[in-house]
């Protein structure tokens, strides 16, 4: 990413967001992947050691801008705070078409919502089609996305990830990104605790323009096509106006683990037969004590062999692959088979994206400018998981093998049979989710008395739409069904049965949401005299917004009847506001030469929550004209989200995992005590605000003309953590987490636990919003940059951005211990050690070439599950480094038409194999991998 600013002296080096760190030695896995960068850079050293500066190139004029971090304009190079700014020119040298896939460059950003991470059935439908920001890890809800300084509408469907939809972001418009990694923004919000991320969008184009994408992957799936059309007309100082407008249309194919080679490389049945499931097709049969006690009495054999569990499957050995296989060591058992879902879904979603961005600028006169700016959007994803389950209830005699053994008259008040079964002749499951977000932004710029000033009202929605569309059909009619033979569990069924099936095919809306914000905003920034280094300047600002927020669903939905998607109950329905008020300042002072403070403070009232002022301190030192220092210092606070305190209750599933309980109470069968539990996530109207202090300290340096770095130092401590329990830990800390594990046998008077002192299996597990502990983390951002003058071999250039994490750690309650996910997968993901991208780039008159490799270090998986045999927890895992090499090029055929051809993924790099149990996809980590393997794509743009 080769964006370079020049100084006043002349010299070059890069902007403010420039950072440098080097890894600790003893840490392999990031050591690896440093050696490996550093010996690519150093060719390039030598080179621009031994070129002389271009002496043609013409001098660049510095202008005054505004940069993400503070409210006073100033040059961008002079900043206190780390701003990384991606140029359109990344955006186009990383072959990337949306927000999203931009954002997956950053070194700083981790845990993210992706496409891959919302694949999933039934319960697992919270906030699916969301695409989310999460910088340091420390959640969606603690880093703030703007859209030309402003807000947006957070993603309306309720969830645990409150943030922007980055499928709302009219990616086509982008001019720049700029990342503040300083947390805690006085100016934007101190709900930035992880940092800011600003989407700024062209403001001033002229002429049209046309863009094509087209890319395809090597072995099938996941293409995507694209085009833009950007036109402009008139220029505010001639014309007294200009018009601007981008529209864009995406479309990405479905990719399915059927087409992807490594998913069998993975070895899934073979390493995780404990996160497989015992929902089958054929169906398992799930037999009661007394009918497996009467089977082996009467010498009923599976596969030759009398039987031993309560699960058997009659077609045993030879079940059906690849999605039903025989693993005696897996969840189905010795008599029975295993549903290997990981061969019967799909690993990336069928996309159609529509984004449009309007701006209009009229000048009133010299000193007062009017804008207003429209943006739509509408992402539609169609998410296709397993076939649907269903426990279906047959009498004995409609399974001629039992019935055959005289099970029916041996036991007459016990003759209904229980069959696990999946309905693949149904089809997968398939739900389409559209989030459409809209943004009117109207307000003036100018000058009055001296004092420049800025106001805007905006108006920003999110709506969302969750339809089942396949695979879904009314639980009460299918039950029946079965019952009556019309649909077989063990094979295929009638004519009239398939044909039932498609006439109660469910095809409509279950779920809708719509998040409104409206705010006014209004700042005022002026010099107020000369000091020593520069203009003191003084900025005032205040905002006012009010945040809405309603969830609905279908009468259908409500009733409890849709198979595969069950209803919480009417708490689905809600409708919510709250008003936020907010003031700010800031002062900027180069109070000595080379010296300058940037003081900031920031007072907010939240409705029903309370008041809260925050400050900011930054200080800049340039001892020498090639050496910066700085520092800064602040606190934060971020209130609960409305759905952290009003939402829903969520019910969903966990992953595959045992019981304790159940596996001390019957040998350790991992066939009859691992399941995927019910779980409630409750809201909690009586949490209090996160609380954060950080601190940061950096130092820039251009030791050549030709070599720029920069490392800074960041420290974030969070208090009263907003959270839940992890559904893995509590199951691994009975002892302190029993009461949140509610079984039959205890007597609570829960409803739908209905008491029963025999039973001590798990009803559902409780999930909680409470303010609970501290979270700490800290680390390291490094950039490095070389770059040479003009040679008869053109120029070359190379960047070097990373993030070295030192800490990331959290407690699960006031005073516990500290558990630690860096460098290790707990509960919902991993922040890794170390991540880099780095630039290799090389230009000479109409062409240009660029070598890219984003790297993510190793790490220790999640290795929570338990063994079949011992009841200990498996062989630990580690996770392997994943390196990802681009490469592309580009030629300028004339002055109007440049094209550009790039291979993602140039040495077909499968995603490495994790044991994590959190995600509904196995054997991978979805949430930064990239499962398309070697992606082609061309694209072109015309200029008229």
């Amino acid at each position: 990413m080769n964006n370079i600013t020049t100084r006043a002296n002349g010299s070059q080096r890069t902007p403010s967001w420039a950072h440098f760190r080097r890894p600790a030695p003893h840490r392999l896995a990031a050591s690896l992947g440093l050696t490996v960068t550093l010996s690519l850079l150093t060719p390039l050293a030598v080179l621009a050691q031994a070129t002389a500066a271009d002496p043609d190139a013409p001098p660049r004029k510095l202008e005054r801008v505004e940069v993400t971090g503070s409210a006073i304009k100033r040059i961008a190079d002079q900043g206190a705070l780390p701003v990384q700014v991606l140029t359109r020119q990344d955006i186009t040298k990383a072959g990337v078409t949306t927000a999203a896939e931009l954002l997956a460059t950053v070194s700083a950003a981790s845990k993210g919502l992706t496409d891959g991470v919302s694949i999933g059935t039934g319960g697992f439908k919270d906030q699916m089609g969301m695409n989310s920001a999460n910088l340091r890890g420390l959640g969606t809800s603690s880093t703030l996305v703007l859209l030309n300084g402003r807000r947006m509408a957070n993603f309306a469907s309720p969830g645990d990830d409150q943030g922007v939809d980055l499928n709302n972001i009219p990616a086509a418009a982008i001019e720049r990104v700029e990342v503040l990694l300083d947390g805690a923004s006085a100016l934007y919000g101190t709900d930035a605790i992880g940092g800011v991320v600003n989407f700024i969008t062209r403001k001033d184009f002229q002429g049209v323009q046309l863009d094509a994408y087209g890319g395809f992957s090597g072995e099938g799936g996941a293409g995507k096509r694209t085009g833009t059309v950007s036109a402009g007309y008139g220029d505010v100082g001639a014309n007294g106006f200009n018009l601007f407008g981008v529209l864009d249309f995406q479309r990405t194919d479905a990719l399915r683990t059927s087409q992807r080679d490594f998913i069998g490389d993975l070895k899934i049945p073979e390493r995780l037969p404990h996160l497989l499931s015992g929902v089958t097709y054929p169906g398992n049969i799930r037999l009661s004590g007394d009918q497996r006690d009467y089977l082996q009495s009467v010498g009923f054999a599976i596969n030759g062999k009398p039987i031993v569990n309560r699960t058997i499957n009659l077609s045993a050995p030879t079940c059906q692959p690849p999605h039903t296989l025989y693993l005696p060591g897996g969840v189905g058992g010795e008599d029975a088979c295993t549903y290997d879902y990981m061969r019967d879904l799909e690993l990336y979603p069928k996309t159609e994206k529509t984004g449009f961005l309007g701006r209009g600028v009229f000048k009133i006169n010299d000193n007062h400018q009017a804008f207003v700016e429209y943006a739509y959007s509408r992402a539609r994803s169609w998410y296709v998981g397993t076939s649907n389950r269903i426990d279906a209830e047959l009498d004995v005699d409609k399974i001629p093998a039992l019935a055959a053994t005289g099970l029916g008259d041996a036991l007459p008040d016990d003759r209904t049979i229980e069959v696990r079964t999946r309905m693949i002749e149904a089809g997968n499951r398939a739900s389409q989710l559209t989030s459409t977000g809209t943004r009117v932004v109207v307000g003036m710029t100018g000058t009055v008395a001296g004092w420049d000033y800025d106001w805007g009202y905006n108006h920003s929605v999110n709506r969302v739409s969750d339809r089942d569309v396949r695979g879904y059909f009314p639980e009460d009619q299918t039950l029946q069904a079965f019952a009556d033979g019309l649909l077989n569990p063990f094979g295929p069924s009638s004519a009239e049965g398939l044909a039932l099936l498609k006439s109660i095919n469910i095809d409509q809306e279950v779920r809708r949401a719509r998040g409104v914000m409206d705010s006014l905003d209004a700042k005022i920034t002026r010099s107020l005299t000369r000091l020593e280094g520069g203009d003191l300047a003084i900025a005032l600002g205040g905002e006012f917004r009010r945040e809405r927020s309603a969830s609905s669903a279908s009468d259908l939905l409500m009733s409890d009847n849709i198979l595969g998607d069950s209803s919480p109950g009417d708490s689905q329905f809600t409708n919510n506001s709250r008003k936020v008020w907010a003031a700010y300042g800031e002062l900027l002072a180069p109070f000595a030469k080379g010296w300058e403070a940037q003081f900031s403070l920031r007072h907010d009232r939240y409705q029903r929550i309370g008041a809260t002022t925050n400050p900011k301190l930054g200080l800049r030192w340039a001892p020498a004209p090639d050496l910066t220092l700085r520092a800064s210092v602040g606190t934060g606070f971020r209130a609960p989200s409305m759905d952290d305190l009003y939402r829903p209750t969520k019910v969903t599933f966990t992953s595959i995992l045992p019981d304790p309980v159940c596996m001390a109470e019957n040998d350790n069968d991992l066939s009859f005590c691992a399941d995927a539990w019910e779980t409630h996530t409750f809201s909690n109207p009586k949490l209090k605000p996160e609380k954060s202090r950080q601190f940061s300290l950096g130092v820039l340096t251009d030791p050549s003309p030709y070599l720029s770095l920069g490392v800074d130092y960041w420290n974030i401590q969070k208090r009263n953590l907003i959270s839940t329990i992890g559904d893995d830990v509590i199951l691994s800390n009975l002892d302190k987490y029993e009461p949140l594990v509610h079984r039959y046998n205890e007597d609570e008077g829960l409803a739908g636990c209905d008491y029963d002192p025999t039973d001590s299996s798990i009803c559902f597990i409780e999930l909680r919003k409470e303010n609970r502990g501290r979270e700490k983390t800290s680390g390291l951002d490094l950039t490095m940059q070389l770059r040479s003058g003009a040679t008869d071999w053109g120029r070359f250039s190379a960047k070097l951005v990373g993030t070295w994490t030192l800490s990331s750690k959290r407690q699960t309650g006031d005073g516990d211990a500290y558990i630690s996910n860096l460098g290790r997968f707990v509960t919902d993901g991993v922040v890794q050690r170390w991540r880099h991208r780095l630039n290799l780039d090389w230009s000479r008159g109409d062409w240009s070439l660029n070598l890219a490799n984003t790297f993510y270090s190793g790490y220790t998986d999640q290795n929570s599950a338990i063994d079949t045999d011992t009841g200990t927890v498996v062989a630990k895992n580690k996770v392997k480094a994943y390196s990802l090499w681009d490469l592309s090029g580009g030629w300028e055929a004339t002055k109007a038409l440049s094209l550009r051809a790039g291979v993602k993924n140039l040495f077909d790099t499968a995603p490495p194999f994790s044991n994590q149990a959190y995600f509904f996809i196995s054997g991978y980590d979805p949430s930064y991998t990239d499962p398309r393997g070697r992606f082609f794509y061309l694209s072109g743009s015309y200029r008229f």
